[in-house]
């Protein structure tokens, strides 16, 4: 049987979920910040490590952040939402592939490359967001939005459970050492995100003037006075306003406890490999578990479904802080497992329902914007108290034990200071009003 037009685009669009996320698995949560701290930043001591990496995190979302509402805006007047995604994919794509050639303690070089190749994977999920009510029913809308998270896991999951058998055992695969084995799988990210990404530009259709939108510079440079004129929307969207603030901090939370758990883990001496265990066991449980909140989405509103959300990453961050044994990292992996795909699929969905679904792009690239704002405050905050409280614990002739265990203590304070971005976000997220956003909607 053929598949019906209006399902071939919702798997089209899904499965950019199940290509991407082999980036975000592999390369953001799993072997870079490992790869980073012993082989890029060899000879430096872990807080400095960290610093390194959360700067790095800063750098390509802040670019990403500035370009965000442009980008937004020209994807709605182009109506050049699918051209744009493929732009952006194949930068991060290539930048992937890059890092196979980076070679040992060139932490700055390994920097670029990421931070472009982030560039890429932001960049092309502005666009990706913003096709989702095009592609989907109102109705069926979070379901969706979950299914695509859902895929990601399982796409992502898969690659990085070769990646990881790579690792373990490279004489399976003809390779002679781990460090070769994960130049090799950042290799093998580009080849799995850039092919499966055909079948979303293939089976997505394109806007009505894709093909005759003009040059990219012809669309930029209109789009710069637009920005204000988004920013006045915005202002006037009460509920979208308030929904986007809290969004920016609960979201941060999410996004630092995913780029930053397996440097944390490292800092506080767990082995490589137990870490890269539990963003496994991350990967596995979050496929059904996206796929339930969906469904809890539906039918008990995915605003409350985002408290509980929100409500188990700040038991995370607390346990997390105080976790002194292997099993303790597994435990959060669970956890992390059940609601990471859910509380980013559902905050996805929701702002669809608060948003013009005409100017889709233009209030997604502010969506996207502030998560990635997010994305710079959380990584600097947790490396900057890591460093602060490294610094006022450090006796002043240490042991080597001693640096040891004040670098651990320091971890676990940056570690905590990710709570007060999960309280905050969930305090705003308290004063959004359904009903308020459609009365808005309907006076826009």
């Amino acid at each position: 049987m053929a598949i019906l037009p209006e399902k071939k685009a919702v798997w089209g669009w899904v499965f950019y979920d199940w290509a991407n996320s082999a980036f975000f698995t592999t390369v953001i949560s799993g072997f870079f910040p490992i790869f980073f701290k012993e082989f890029w930043s060899y000879g430096a001591n872990v807080n400095l490590a960290t610093a390194r990496l959360g700067i790095a995190n800063a750098l390509g979302s802040l670019v990403v952040a500035l370009l965000a509402p442009v980008l937004g805006t020209v994807a709605d007047r182009s109506d050049a939402r699918k051209k744009f995604l493929i732009i952006f994919t194949y930068i991060g794509v290539l930048m992937s592939a890059s890092l196979f050639l980076v070679g040992k303690g060139q932490w700055m070089l390994a920097t670029f490359c990421y931070c472009i190749g982030t560039i890429g994977v932001s960049g092309a999920n502005i666009f990706y967001d913003a096709l989702l009510p095009a592609v989907a029913e109102k109705d069926r809308i979070h379901y969706v939005s979950s299914l695509g998270y859902s895929m990601g896991y399982l796409g992502g999951g898969l690659l990085f459970l070769v990646n990881v058998l790579m690792t373990l055992h490279p004489a399976w695969f003809g390779l002679p050492d781990a460090a070769t084995a994960i130049r090799w799988s950042f290799l093998s990210v580009a080849l799995w995100w850039g092919g499966f990404t055909i079948i979303t530009i293939l089976w997505v259709p394109p806007g009505k003037n894709d093909a005759s939108a003009g040059s990219i510079a012809q669309m930029i440079r209109p789009a710069f006075s637009e920005v204000i004129t988004t920013l006045r929307h915005v202002r006037r969207l009460k509920m979208v306003f308030l929904f986007l603030l809290a969004y920016w901090l609960y979201i941060d939370g999410v996004g630092t406890i995913i780029r930053m758990a397996v440097d944390y883990g490292m800092s506080l001496g767990f082995a490589a490999t137990d870490l890269i265990v539990a963003l496994l066991i991350v990967q596995f449980v979050g496929f059904p578990a996206a796929l339930f909140f969906g469904k809890l989405g539906q039918k008990w509103g995915a605003r409350k479904s985002i408290f509980l959300g929100i409500g188990a990453y700040m038991g995370v961050t607390v346990y997390g802080a105080f976790m002194s044994h292997k099993i303790d990292f597994y435990i959060l992996a669970i956890v992390v497992g059940l609601f990471q795909g859910g509380i980013q699929a559902l905050s996805r969905s929701y702002y669809a329902g608060l948003i013009p679904t005409d100017r889709a792009a233009e209030f997604y690239g502010f969506y996207n914007m502030l998560g990635k704002f997010a994305a710079i405050l959380g990584p600097l905050l947790m490396g900057i108290v890591g460093l602060i409280a490294r610094r006022l614990l450090m006796p002043a002739a240490p042991t080597a034990d001693q640096m040891v265990a004040v670098g651990r203590l320091a971890s676990r304070f940056s570690m905590g200071s990710v709570l007060i971005l999960f309280f905050v976000g969930a305090l705003i997220l308290y004063f959004v009003d359904d009903r308020k956003a459609q009365a808005d909607l309907e006076r826009f």
